[in-house]
């Protein structure tokens, strides 16, 4: 006999769940502004180099504006030598020169080891940044109009700390006198140095593009023509001691006999 087949059964249908009720439209729906591309902000020193082209072209005696000098980049560099025994004086360093840079720095690490300062190759000694583009130029226009003047009795850079290939080397004592640092946070005294790298190759050309771009630089001579702090004071009048009585006259010389 034939298998009779199943049919199958058909399954009741659920019953539809209540849904949610509609949430009520919002009164005012915020527009949204259309996203386009935001304007870059030009640093100022970067527009003053621009129009001081034609006549830094014509001191420096090229009529090129490539071949006229310009800044290829800073670098900002701490060396920190208690971070041999502390550690912590580094992390502080780094933190430091983030602020200040506004990039993260790179850790310098030592090239050879000296038994004298118990240091070892390899040791995590310092840190740097180095600084290209509009952040360079906005750092030398904070350095310039900001940090100098802070400086505790600041009588100008000195012209002449060129390296004779047009770099110019800067340092600084207080890493405080830029005033993103809190002085509560960072109290430990640093120090740091700055190193302008410039195209060109001749300290002069360099000296007429900084000197253009608003770099503080002294006159020559002028701390020699300064009187000096501590004047001599004019010796008190000394009375005259007695003089030593005169050693009695030598007795005259005998006289020759009479010869024969």
């Amino acid at each position: 006999m034939a298998k009779e087949k199943k049919e199958p059964q058909e399954k009741p249908e659920k019953p539809e769940k209540p849904g949610k009720p509609d949430k009520p439209a919002k009164a005012k729906e915020k527009e949204k502004e259309p996203a386009g591309p935001r304007e870059k902000v030009v640093p100022r020193l970067l527009v003053r180099y621009q129009d001081l082209l034609p006549q830094l072209g014509k001191k420096v005696g090229r009529d090129n504006r490539l071949a006229v000098p310009r800044i290829d980049k800073i670098v900002v560099s701490m060396g920190v030598g208690t971070a041999t025994g502390e550690k912590k004086h580094l992390e502080e360093s780094v933190q430091a020169m983030a602020v200040i840079a506004g990039q993260k720095p790179l850790v310098t690490r030592a090239k050879k080891s000296v038994s004298g300062f118990r240091l070892r190759e390899g040791m995590p000694i310092g840190c740097k940044a180095t600084l290209r583009g509009a952040r360079m130029y906005e750092f030398l226009d904070r350095l310039i109009s900001i940090a100098l003047p802070r400086v505790r009795d600041f009588r100008g850079l000195d012209p002449s700390a060129f390296d004779g290939h047009g770099n110019y080397n800067l340092g600084l004592a207080e890493q405080l006198v830029f005033p993103e640092l809190h002085p509560d946070k960072f109290q430990r005294p640093q120090g740091l140095n700055v190193t302008i790298v410039m195209t060109g190759g001749s300290d002069d050309h360099s000296r007429e593009l900084l000197t253009g771009l608003g770099m503080p630089f002294r006159a020559k001579g002028a701390l020699d023509d300064e009187p000096e702090e501590e004047e001599k004071k004019p010796s008190a009048a000394k009375t005259p001691k007695p003089k030593p009585p005169k050693a009695a006259a030598k007795a005259a010389p005998k006289a020759a006999a009479p010869t024969a």
